[in-house]
């Protein structure tokens, strides 16, 4: 996932300011005050004293206030999409859509947070054993702004229903966001202390995880913020959780229903105007079906044409800022003069703003940037491969490991192929990879560790305690550790 912000900071002796900027005319938004160093550690302290109180509540107590910001965000979810809209480029629809899955996942984690964190009874031969889950303070999360608002949800939800506290710093062309999630969350009576968002400098990340207040942190976005991150939390022994990026491979086989195979393509490329970790990237397609399978995508892909991200039905709006827009356009470049060739777009649209048009390419091989690196936006790359094991060779020869996808009219083949054949954290066949709070999410490889999401993901900020008490005080002491 890339780094690209639409914002610019001003410096001057007193404060320090955040512009941002409309993706879709280039003009300037509007501005925030940037916070201290010192104020971010003073909120880390306030947070850890907020959460001396918080972790002795009860479940039933902290599900009616995450059921609230549940409806918080249902009843303010065209105020939260047009905000995405006017920050970071995200359709009205999709806006939507992102505020209502933020609403689901807090009412799923305020219905079974008790059961994934009750305890576990353990047989050890004689007295009691059991597993319990404890809070462990106040977490750090590191946010995107490719779903500014599920990002920061997805993490919160089960972090303060597990009994913690949490810090966000979110990306700073997404400032709107940020201030309207922590917003919810008090509405919703989350105390005032206990979530707290932070516009602070990227560059000042590093010194808020060495504070003895901060007990973990969390990171969505690049290798080199993970990196960054996972330095410093290493370096003071805390512990993180990182979904980084994705370079999502979906292999596509000669028994697959090949217009159905191309859609469910183009549609996992396309996810978010392709600005996804999860997006599929890489169409790894067998011989015998790919002159067809090339035909297909293209008539999908075209349907996904750009207009006003504010009207209803607009499928594809602007990129996230013309810097990550020109990035892209010089990946598809590279990409074309090695070799690699042009089925549709690839050209820059002469209007303001960071337009780029859905663009597909074929021939895609090894010294490319659609071959090698994570394209950003909406491009889908067709690899050829030999046969199913070719493919599934291609799809693993990647750094990354986050999402997968096989599709085929063999279902047990399928699933095959999916549980056991691909490196990745999630594998779907014959669909779009997704998160859901049912399922756990995350990958491997570049792409991260950790998990977010159901049992393992509410567990990940937990400490997970053996306990164990003695049938008989007077039994004998074990030695053997």
């Amino acid at each position: 996932m890339t780094d690209q912000v639409t914002t610019e900071r001003e410096t001057d002796a007193k404060t320090r300011t955040i512009q941002t900027v409309n993706p879709a005319t280039g003009q300037p938004g509007r501005t925030y005050e940037e916070v201290s160093t010192g104020d971010a550690k003073a909120a880390a302290a306030a947070a850890r004293k907020a959460f001396e109180s918080w972790r002795r509540t009860s479940f039933a107590e902290r599900s009616a206030v995450i059921r609230k910001a549940a409806e918080v965000l249902r009843r303010r979810k065209d105020e939260f999409a047009a905000l995405m809209t006017e920050e970071m480029g995200k359709t009205l629809t999709d806006g939507r859509a992102e505020v209502e899955k933020c609403a689901f996942h807090c009412d799923w984690f305020a219905e079974h947070a008790e059961g994934y964190l009750a305890n576990e009874q353990v047989d050890v031969g004689g007295g009691e054993a059991f597993v319990t889950f404890n809070p462990l303070g106040v977490v750090l999360a590191v946010m995107p702004w490719n779903f500014p608002f599920w990002q920061v949800f997805r993490f919160a939800a089960p972090a303060l229903m597990a009994g913690n506290g949490a810090l966000l710093k979110h990306a700073s062309n997404v400032p709107g966001c940020a201030l309207a999630i922590e917003e919810v969350l008090h509405e919703a009576g989350v105390p005032r202390d206990l979530f707290r968002t932070l516009l602070l400098p990227s560059s000042e990340v590093k010194a808020l995880i060495e504070d003895d207040n901060i007990v973990a942190v969390t990171l969505t976005g690049s290798i080199a913020a993970g990196r960054s991150v996972a330095t410093a939390a290493g370096g003071v022994l805390k512990k993180c959780v990182l979904e980084l990026g994705g370079s999502d491979a979906y292999v596509v086989l000669e028994d697959a229903d090949i217009g159905a195979a191309a859609k469910i393509c183009a549609t996992a490329r396309m996810v978010n105007g392709g600005q996804s970790c999860i997006a599929g990237k890489r169409f790894i397609v067998v011989r015998p079906i790919l002159e067809k399978f090339e035909t297909a995508i293209v008539e999908a892909m075209r349907a996904f044409e750009m207009g006003d991200p504010r009207k209803e039905g607009t499928k594809l709006g602007p990129l996230v800022s013309e810097k990550a827009r020109d990035d892209i356009h010089e990946q598809v470049e590279k990409s074309v003069a090695n070799g690699a060739r042009l089925l549709l777009g690839g050209a820059v649209p002469d209007r303001p703003g960071a337009w780029y048009p859905a663009t597909v390419l074929a021939d895609v091989r090894e010294g490319q940037p659609a071959h090698d690196a994570e394209i950003f936006g909406p491009v889908a790359a067709i690899i050829a491969a030999d046969d199913e094991a070719d493919a599934i060779r291609i799809a693993n020869n990647s750094e990354f490991g986050l999402g997968s996808g096989v599709l085929t009219g063999d279902l047990e083949r399928g699933r095959r192929i999916a549980a056991q054949e691909l490196e990745a954290g999630m594998s779907f066949v014959n669909d779009n990879v997704r998160s859901d709070p049912r399922m756990p999410f995350g990958g491997v490889k570049h792409s991260g560790f950790g998990r977010e999401c159901s049992s393992f993901g509410i567990r990940e900020f937990t400490n997970i305690k053996s306990v164990q008490v003695a049938a008989d005080k007077t039994e004998d002491v074990k030695s053997v550790q």
